[in-house]
């Protein structure tokens, strides 16, 4: 995308649609194929571009040694045989087709890339997914922890499948953050679907599709697959904003104390060395620890070792 185009995409969006132009008529205006493919465009230039959406606080990125993936799969559906649509017990036998990988999107945390790989209409037509989830085998065992929305319920689950399918070793163990898993259990917001949770906080939403995209991919239509694939990399950014958004409240998965080779306390939850430790203390039933609040990313924290004195300590009961 060019400048002069990007910046007209940019006013209109930073206008909220207000300027008399809409994503079609700059599509016109442009020669682009349709307003809505001149938006999705835009979308990733932004992104890639690191400008914020609107309302959006830039991210503060904290330097890491610690290599945190974001990742989305597609797979496709089951192709069967059945009698009714309705209660129905499919028996194993009338499987005509099992499910597979499609596509996966990736990015690390604050790059502006996303990386992805999807079928070929030839290993599409074929249903062999080996090709990619060899790929994404391989990206896997760079990474020291995954997030995934519902990657412990469906995506880990999925992707350890098709390696178990196609002969590959387990990757290199990761430590495994889900976001969807996380929101359940901190938050009561009313849908934990992404889509939703991101629409409630004020974040990018998801591109809209419909099955008819999965029936085009199973024909193996070239143009589908790379809608597909774009699709997916799109849910990988938006993932990312919303584990950044979640990250401060999350606990007791990845502390990046462990990855830090300075011997200096960093927030567990992004890194920062930024700390204020001037907070009221931790209190447990027995003990009193120093606590702090980080002053980048917002999370609360404590120190592992308790400031109470050793005489303090011996008159403490319970």
């Amino acid at each position: 995308m060019n400048q002069d185009l990007f910046d007209e995409c940019l006013a209109h969006y930073l206008s909220k649609f207000t300027l008399g132009k809409s994503w079609g008529k700059l599509a016109d205006e442009f020669e682009y194929p349709d307003g809505e493919v001149l938006r999705q465009d835009f979308k990733r230039e932004r992104k890639r571009r690191g400008v914020p959406a609107r309302g959006e606080l830039p991210k503060a990125i904290v330097p890491t040694n610690c290599k945190i993936l974001l990742y989305d799969i597609e797979t496709t559906p089951i192709l069967a045989l059945v009698w009714d649509i309705w209660n129905q017990n499919i028996n194993t036998e009338a499987i005509l087709q099992d499910w597979h990988i499609i596509s996966w999107g990736a990015k690390w945390l604050f790059d502006p890339d996303t990386m992805s790989d999807v079928l070929t209409p030839k290993e599409a037509l074929a249903h062999d997914d080996r090709r990619i989830t060899k790929s994404f085998w391989d990206l896997l065992e760079e990474a020291d922890v995954v997030i995934g929305h519902n990657s412990n319920g469906f995506d880990n689950k999925r992707i350890n499948t098709r390696f178990l399918y196609h002969g590959l070793p387990p990757a290199h163990t990761y430590q495994s953050i889900d976001t969807l898993s996380e929101a359940r259990r901190i938050f009561d917001i009313t849908s934990n679907k992404l889509d939703y949770i991101n629409k409630y906080l004020g974040l990018q939403r998801k591109t809209h599709t419909n099955f008819e995209l999965w029936l085009r991919v199973w024909k193996g239509d070239p143009e589908a697959l790379k809608e597909m694939g774009e699709y997916n990399k799109d849910d990988v950014y938006i993932l990312e904003d919303l584990f950044l958004r979640l990250r401060p409240f999350i606990k007791g998965v990845a502390n990046l104390n462990l990855w830090d080779e300075e011997y200096v306390s960093v927030c567990p939850s992004c890194g920062s060395s930024d700390l204020n430790w001037k907070v009221r203390p931790h209190y447990t039933t027995v003990s009193r620890y120093p606590a702090f609040r980080c002053n980048t990313c917002g999370a609360v924290g404590r120190s592992k070792k308790t400031d109470l004195d050793l005489e303090k300590r011996r008159t403490v009961v319970r």
